[in-house]
């Protein structure tokens, strides 16, 4: 009785945390891993800042929504199952509730002050991720070798752009930690994370991931919910980067295809800029316009089919991964990598976060101001959050 108390305590505790973040995690997939970050590393300590960050590399592998991946993956790492589940279901939640009802006609962002806050708390974003990167890079980056890995990991992101960058600056990260940082990963073992799957289920998963992808497009064609789930699994599984990544694919599919008119497609894209939470909830908004279905039971398709993929490839590979980074090599390999990742995170710092949040000496002033609250008051990112937010309808155009 008493451990399933504690069990039913540890998904509570999962939902509830990532509500907040779902509420507040505003500039997209860098500056929510910065917000998972300050939650679950310096405040609850729930891993260390290297596992975390391995966490980070693996998602950046794999196709889906790479921030997501990994609040699915810390929920499964505390509670469970059931932890993933509602780990996903409340940082997901509040940007899908909005945008479907933004579908449905409700003018959830209008007014001066609504724009002020939003204005503020895409200046939140910029304090929030210099926060993160400045810690991690501490961490990290301690020496001469692994600061070259994350400039070098800068300079590929910004010469080679999208997700072919990301993806790049990792394997060679990974490539030079191999060759040049075994001592250092000798020194400091990797930590164990110990996640609730098994082979069986990773195989299980991975064979579900492969099957939808082979058997929807076959199936689509001979029912309206069928159409749906495979265009929504099809652009979930095959983009890597996540966030506006995806967009083209959905572009793709909604709008060509004539489900969508272009203007739905560009007003529900704006909607999503300025909403919490992942950018795929976009499908939510999407799936409230399609034709042939009711609009509630098309959101809520729409958003499971363009989520699941990313979940089904994570859950496959984390057993396989578990034993993988325990060898030496690759303790070395995960080095150079988790390197790159800061210098990647370094790069997205100025481009989309500062560039779209930093657009005169107000919002500097307000940005500095988070971060010193994050870095030397060490406040909640909660309470910095609130305060920036409301800071940006004094400084809003």
């Amino acid at each position: 009785m008493m451990e399933q108390t504690q069990a039913r305590g540890r998904i509570g505790e999962v939902f509830w945390v990532f509500l907040a973040l779902g509420l507040t995690s505003f500039g997209g997939p860098v500056a929510h891993l910065g917000y998972f970050r300050t939650a679950f590393v310096e405040r609850r300590q729930w891993l260390t800042e290297s596992a975390y960050t391995d966490l980070v590399a693996l998602c950046q592998f794999l196709p889906g929504p790479a921030s997501s991946q990994v609040g699915f993956a810390l929920g499964l790492l505390r509670a469970g199952p059931w932890g993933a589940a509602m780990a996903w279901l409340a940082f997901t939640l509040p940007s899908a509730i909005i945008l479907m009802l933004f579908a449905f006609g409700a003018a959830v962002l209008d007014g001066p002050i609504a724009s002020g806050i939003i204005h503020g708390l895409k200046v939140v974003a910029v304090a929030i991720v210099a926060h993160a990167v400045w810690g991690m890079a501490r961490n990290l980056c301690p020496d001469k070798t692994r600061t070259g890995i994350a400039l070098a990991a800068v300079f590929t992101v910004v010469l080679v752009s999208g997700p072919l960058g990301q993806v790049a600056a990792i394997v060679l990260g990974g490539l030079v930690g191999l060759a040049l940082c075994r001592n250092s990963a000798a020194a400091t073992a990797s930590e164990s994370l110990h996640f609730p799957v098994s082979r069986k289920a990773g195989m299980v998963a991975l064979g579900l991931f492969s099957g939808l992808l082979i058997l929807l497009p076959l199936l689509a064609g001979t029912a309206a919910w069928l159409d749906i789930a495979d265009a929504f699994y099809r652009s979930g599984a095959l983009v890597f980067g996540g966030g506006h990544v995806v967009l083209p694919l959905l572009e793709a599919e909604v709008v060509q295809s004539g489900w969508v008119t272009p203007d739905e497609f560009l007003a529900g894209y704006g909607a999503a800029q300025a909403v919490p939470g992942p950018l795929f909830t976009f499908a939510a908004y999407l799936g409230a316009l399609l034709p042939g279905i009711n609009g509630l039971v098309g959101a809520l398709l729409a958003l499971l089919a363009i989520f699941i993929p990313g979940f089904l490839l994570l859950v496959g590979v984390l057993p396989f991964w578990n034993q993988f980074r325990q060898w030496d090599s690759a303790q070395a390999l995960m080095r150079g990598a988790n390197a790159a990742v800061v210098g990647i995170l370094g790069a997205a710092l100025y481009q989309p976060v500062w560039t779209s949040a930093i657009i005169g000496a107000e919002e500097f002033a307000l940005a500095l101001t988070g971060f010193l609250l994050l870095t030397v008051w060490k406040l909640p990112a909660l309470v910095v959050v609130a305060v920036v937010a409301f800071g940006g309808i004094a400084i809003a155009p």
